[in-house]
């Protein structure tokens, strides 16, 4: 996989719900000009108090204010279907003026969205770290704008790991108690979790809701990925196969994972578990630190242990906006001008703990202080070697879909990686030809 090195993205959401806003500018509008902004964006919050939808009113409200004559209307949507709800919109042809969702090439392929030079200020579109910029970027022209980055990284349970004799209690609290490099210390790890009662020694979360994500966690770490060096699909390489035949025979099949099969485990369900200490170390970003912290879990972070030990990059999400050519091209620009100004990304990133994409919101965090900084500067260093998933490729929402549906049964009993993983790249390479 070429090396596609990058602050990469985000991240998460949970809520199994719809929340429909109004932004609600105390001006009454009326008139000719009148404009009405519809925007569609993703759920990060993990139950109703802290869904996104308070910032998203909020946001809607202190815009209309400052534009009189523009309204702006938000549906806010889980990450289990907000991406599938904008293909529906726009299969309708009534697409969103903006959407906050996780691809955006299919869409700029079809020649249905604004380019970013089309909509943002100089000052807005310069301030992007570059590298979100460019995987922003289909042949070399920007339309989707970076909206919120993470990298991910290995949470485990101090308090389990020394009950279970994996690390001293002295350590407990430390976060640094526990430094595998490779696939057999986890296994050794999850092993001794298992002897010790622990529901979940390791929690595989390839249900719906990010199965792409963890996913290409592990591919990585297997010295594979979703493409090859000249960034075609190789979904079906030798070493993504190996890497799935790992998972179904050591960590599924030794009965490592846990009660759910992996494949029904959704990722805030898999969170869940960690911050009620049933789950004794899962692949994590920056949100799980509130949530974990919230709940008095003491925990370690670590990159993924690799097959053989060897450093190996490891992954970063990026989340993305777009906005449709709906004839709204400078009322959406006003808006994304403010969406993206820094005290508005500083609320949204603090908010959820994830990561900045602009280089003012980049430098903001590296100068910040105390615990909860400390913590974000782990991943924050992950940055500049994560790499980010194919947005590039205007297939890639599919194939993103596809691995949703399919991947978890390469580790259920009588999987067959090496075949399901071959249907998977003779869909994704015929996808990309078109």
């Amino acid at each position: 996989m070429r090396a596609r090195y990058l602050s990469l993205a985000a991240s998460g959401a949970a809520l199994c719900m719809t929340v429909t806003l109004t932004g609600c500018g105390s001006e009454v509008l009326g008139g000719n000009n009148e404009v009405t902004l519809r925007v569609v964006a993703a759920d990060y919050g993990d139950n109703p108090a802290n869904s996104s939808a308070t910032y998203w009113k909020d946001l809607a409200h202190r815009f209309e204010k400052e534009q009189p004559g523009i309204k702006v209307e938000v549906n806010v949507y889980s990450w289990t279907e907000v991406d599938a709800k904008v293909a529906e919109l726009v299969k309708a042809g009534k697409a969103p003026d903006i959407a906050q969702i996780g691809a955006y090439a299919d869409y700029a392929a079809a020649d249905k969205l604004y380019t970013a030079d089309e909509l943002l200020s100089v000052q807005t579109e310069a301030d992007f770290l570059a590298p979100l910029a460019d995987a922003g970027k289909v042949k070399r022209v920007q339309y989707g704008m970076p909206f919120v980055a993470s990298t991910r990284l290995l949470f485990y349970n101090e308090k389990l790991f020394a009950d279970a004799g994996i690390i001293p209690a002295s350590a407990v609290g430390t976060g640094k108690g526990w430094q595998p490099k490779s696939w057999s210390e986890l296994e050794a790890a999850a092993k001794k979790l298992k002897a010790a009662k622990v529901p979940t020694p390791f929690a595989l979360p390839l249900g719906r809701e990010e199965a792409q994500a963890e996913t290409m966690n592990w591919l990585l770490a297997g010295g594979g990925g979703y493409t090859d060096n000249e960034e075609s699909y190789a979904l079906d390489s030798p070493d993504n196969v190996k890497t799935f035949e790992y998972l179904r025979d050591t960590l599924v099949g030794g009965g490592l994972t846990g009660p759910v099969e992996p494949a029904k485990l959704d990722r805030q369900a898999a969170f869940d578990g960690f911050t009620r200490g049933e789950v004794g170390m899962l692949n994590g970003h920056p949100t799980l630190i509130k949530q974990a912290g919230g709940k008095g879990v003491k925990f370690g972070m670590v990159a993924l242990p690799t097959a053989d030990g060897a450093e190996k990059p490891g992954m970063g999400v990026a989340d993305w906006v777009m906005a449709f050519k709906n004839g709204h091209r400078k009322e959406s620009g006003k808006f994304l001008d403010f969406l993206y100004s820094a005290d508005n990304q500083t609320a949204f990133t603090s908010r959820y703990d994830l990561l900045p994409v602009t280089t003012s919101g980049y430098r903001s965090m590296e100068a910040a202080n105390g615990a909860g900084a400390s913590q974000l500067k782990t991943f924050l260093q992950a940055l500049p070697t994560s790499r980010l998933y194919p947005v590039g490729k205007k297939s890639w929402a599919g194939v993103s879909e596809n691995i949703k549906q399919n991947i978890g049964k390469t580790v259920q009993p009588g999987g067959q990686p090496a075949k399901t993983l071959e249907e998977m790249a003779r869909s994704a390479r015929a996808a990309d030809t078109h």
